[in-house]
């Protein structure tokens, strides 16, 4: 009977999923905390900007946490502790979360696709503002308008005062 026994698939399966589960966060752990660029020629103005931006969030958010005094009771003398802190804690997650391997390779594939747009001519874009802005102030007049001609009617019948 024991020699009947077949191997079951799904279980196999399942040791592989939870195998690269634990080399997932382990690798996230390591990718987390390793120095060097993942492929450093490739998206690179996406990934700076990316960066521009978390890193500036985290500057602002430093320096709302000293100006409200977050750290003030924890850390006397230190006036600035939380300023420089955090903000040098979100520029270094900064710095790692566009190197991140899977996070770098979307910025990258983000750039390549941006690349591919066609982007319309100044006179193209212009035109095309011209038409944007005269249906916004069309369509406002118009519910001006309506809402004229809807009050008015409402006065007729005493339901707006």
């Amino acid at each position: 009977m024991a020699g009947l026994l077949v191997r079951c698939p799904v279980s196999s399966m399942a040791k592989q999923k939870q195998k690269v589960s634990q080399e997932g966060s382990a690798s996230f752990w390591a990718e987390l905390f390793r120095i060097g660029l993942y492929k450093p020629n490739q998206g690179r103005i996406v990934r700076q900007v990316t960066f521009l931006a978390i890193a500036l969030v985290a500057l602002l958010a430093g320096y709302e946490m000293y100006r409200t005094g977050w750290f003030t009771g924890y850390f006397q003398g230190s006036k600035y502790f939380s300023l420089i802190a955090f903000s040098a804690i979100g520029i270094w997650f900064a710095y790692r979360v566009v190197n991140y391997t899977a996070f770098a390779d979307f910025l990258i594939a983000v750039e390549a696709e941006m690349n591919k747009v066609s982007w319309p001519a100044k006179t193209e874009l212009w035109n095309a503002s011209v038409v944007v802005m005269f249906v916004i102030f069309a369509m406002a007049g118009l519910l001006w308008v309506f809402d004229i001609i809807w009050s008015f009617l409402f006065q007729l019948i005493n339901i707006r005062y």
